[in-house]
């Protein structure tokens, strides 16, 4: 028995099947004999339709991260290490900080 050489299915393609399973005028087993597609890589297909549906109307942007300002953090980071630096500084000089940190 030979093996079926691997298929890329088009976006179009897919999303034709999954609409057809979302209507819900076949079932999954039909679907999958009138496409030739395994029952499963539907489902999977469906489920990938649903969960960026939002998307399509530009809903997407409420689920991504805000943009990150670099220079704000660099500032930070850098206040915070003066902090530091003039804190051990003034605990090595009272005695109360090791030098062999």
């Amino acid at each position: 028995m030979s093996k079926r050489p691997r298929r890329n299915h088009s976006a179009s393609f897919k999303a034709k099947v999954a609409l057809a399973a979302l209507r819900g005028e076949k079932t999954l087993a039909e679907l999958a004999q009138e496409f030739d597609i395994h029952p499963t890589q539907i489902g999977e297909w469906r489920s990938q339709l649903l969960e960026r549906a939002a998307s399509v109307f530009g809903g997407e942007n409420d689920k991504s991260e805000p943009a990150v300002d670099l220079k704000a953090l660099h500032a930070k980071i850098g206040q915070q290490a003066l902090e530091i630096d003039f804190l051990s500084g003034a605990l090595s000089k009272a005695g109360k900080l090791s030098a062999k940190r």
